[in-house]
């Protein structure tokens, strides 16, 4: 019979892994193990799927990728016969043909137990579903004499679905101590009081104290920012780790009479904005090094949305790694290039100036006889921003730095971006930042910076920047009817639109200008093939926790404005008990 604990030590590795490499994957457990045992850990925990890295989409269906995932775990399974502390990591696992997202406890030069992830998300930017098999419901482990629940991220998230388990009351039922939770959970805005909200349904439902581990880092367009937690059954916060950065932290938990109870670090939390503006670091960060690119460039207007996408590029990757490029055309103001000048100047970049004019009349000139007869409109103004987006990805191909696009979320959304110039490119720091959220966040990189950042302190982005008027940003030569709303008018109706999928009617119900709602509704519906071809960039709103807005680029549906009409359900014929032939007519 194993002795009872009286003590247990967790060692929380909140830790950035990097979707494929195995290796590098699992020479970050044996960093973190050899803290722990320096710690005198019992267990080091690491987060969901931390051998292949997360989310691993369809690369975790391909056999070699499975079995390099196996081998590297038995290695490191083999390697806890020093009498270290046992490992909990996450890993893809076959067994019986079928393919799971699993949690393998190492210890004593074994693979000491496995438990399978239940409840598979299929929602937002998750697609479980199609890749994993669902596992069976299993007790607790028992580690060092301590019975411990691991239930696998979406396991205790019983708010998505009716058909969900519920881990967590199986766990507590069946003995278990203490509750851990391997997680990859993308960074939203808002999204670390969800997180709390369900761990204290859990806690409160099994009178269970609970460890949320959390990775870090950039995956593609996701950003996971930590922010890794603990607590007491009382629900009193036992630990709270730091956002967006790595860290290795030992909770020492005690026995009490009401049960396990541990006194950790607090780190303060990140208000909104900040948060906000430190996941467009990480992910730029983390997009270019993990992906190999030596530095980036990217074209330096004099505008708001290109000097807070070059301090951020700059915060991400330091000076040095960062290029900008002006390419003033003849309606380019001297206000825009003084600006541009001193932004390069505070932020201590390599900078130049590119004069585009011969290069846009090169191309009208080859294009007079395509265009013979056809009045100028606003093709011939599209070839500035088409001739910088040549000449930048020419400087990319030339020199391997990868090219930022600058375009706001807002101006994205309704089409007042150019393809091949503002929007394609190789990543968008700013893709999910209205452009209110611009102004804000370059007010507030003056003065602050997020931990880790290699900028420098201080004012950065020149302030007239940020206070010459919004309309300057807009395109060129525009004409009225293309004139959009003031930014705080066309954010809250995007948002409206966008992310709550709200009616026409309800917003204009809401006080807003029926034909302003009308149109932004409109040039949102014929934008969506631009958006479809951007670069992809950081996830920062709530909606579906990161996916992507998709609707048919081929589609005629047009919401009209009215009130929706009132289903008559008086008309609808349903089965009933033992007339279920009824629903079925051939």
């Amino acid at each position: 019979m194993t002795e009872r604990a009286d003590q247990f030590s967790i060692t929380l590795a909140q830790l950035n892994p990097t979707v494929g490499d195995v290796a590098g994957n699992a020479a970050k457990v044996r960093a973190a193990r050899a803290r722990a045992k320096a710690d005198g850990a019992d267990l080091v925990m690491l987060s969901e799927l931390f051998i292949a890295g997360y989310p691993p989409e369809d690369l975790v269906l391909k056999p070699a990728f499975q079995s390099a995932c196996r081998a590297v775990v038995e290695e490191l399974a083999r390697e806890t016969a020093d009498g270290g502390p046992a490992v909990l990591v996450g890993t893809p696992w076959v067994e019986d043909g079928k393919l799971y997202n699993a949690c393998a406890l190492l210890d004593e030069g074994r693979i000491a137990a496995i438990r399978f992830k239940v409840n598979l998300p299929n929602y937002g930017v998750f697609d479980e579903k199609r890749v994993f098999a669902r596992g069976p419901v299993s007790g607790p482990m028992t580690i060092r004499g301590v019975r411990v629940g691991v239930p696998i991220c979406e396991d205790t998230w019983l708010e998505e679905s009716a058909e969900y388990e519920n881990i967590v009351e199986c766990l507590a039922e069946t003995g278990a101590e203490i509750l851990v939770v391997p997680n990859g959970s993308p960074y939203a805005r808002g999204k670390a009081d969800i997180r709390l909200s369900v761990s204290v349904a859990r806690v409160t439902e099994s009178a269970l104290p609970l460890v949320y581990l959390n990775q870090i880092g950039g995956q593609d367009e996701l950003v996971f920012d930590g922010a890794s937690f603990a607590l007491n059954a009382d629900l009193s916060v036992a630990a709270q780790l730091p956002a967006f950065e790595e860290n290795v932290t030992t909770l020492r938990w005690k026995r009490e009479q009401s049960g396990w109870r541990c006194h950790g670090p607090v780190a303060p939390a990140l208000e909104p904005d900040k948060a906000d503006y430190a996941a467009c670091v990480l992910g730029l960060r983390d997009y270019v090094n993990k992906t190999g690119f030596p530095g980036v460039l990217l074209g330096v207007s004099g505008g708001i949305d290109s000097a807070l996408c070059a301090a951020i590029a700059v915060d991400a990757l330091g000076a040095k790694r960062v290029r900008g490029v002006m390419l003033p055309f003849r309606f380019t103001a001297q206000v825009s290039l003084d600006d541009a000048a001193k932004l390069a100047g505070h932020l201590g970049i390599r900078y130049e100036v590119l004069p585009i004019s011969q290069a846009v009349h090169g191309f009208e000139a080859i294009l007079a006889d395509a265009f013979k007869g056809l009045p100028r409109d606003i093709t011939e103004e599209n070839l500035q921003a088409r001739t910088r987006g040549t000449l930048l990805m020419a400087i990319s191909n030339k020199t391997g730095a990868m090219v930022v696009t600058t375009g706001n979320k807002s101006e994205m959304s309704v089409g007042y971006a150019t393809l091949y110039g503002d929007m394609n490119g190789g990543f968008n720091p700013i893709k999910d930042i209205y452009k209110t959220e611009v102004f804000r966040l370059s007010a507030l990189r003056n003065h602050w910076k997020p931990d880790g950042a290699l900028g420098p302190s201080g004012e950065v982005i020149p302030p007239n920047i940020i206070t010459r008027p919004p309309t300057a940003e807009l395109r060129e030569n525009q004409t009225d009817q293309d004139s959009l709303p003031p930014y705080e008018v066309l954010d809250a109706i995007l948002e409206r639109l966008v992310e709550r999928e709200e009616p026409l009617a309800t917003i204009i119900g809401a006080g807003f200008d029926r034909a302003v709602v009308a149109r932004i509704d409109r040039l949102l519906n014929i934008a969506e093939y631009k958006r479809r071809q951007a670069a992809p960039g950081v996830k920062v709103t709530r909606r579906n926790f990161g996916r992507d807005r998709r609707y048919p680029i081929t589609n005629r549906f047009r919401d009209d404005g009215r009130p929706l009409p009132v289903a008559d359900d008086s008309l609808v014929v349903r089965a009933g008990r033992g007339r279920s032939g009824e629903a079925f007519e051939g």
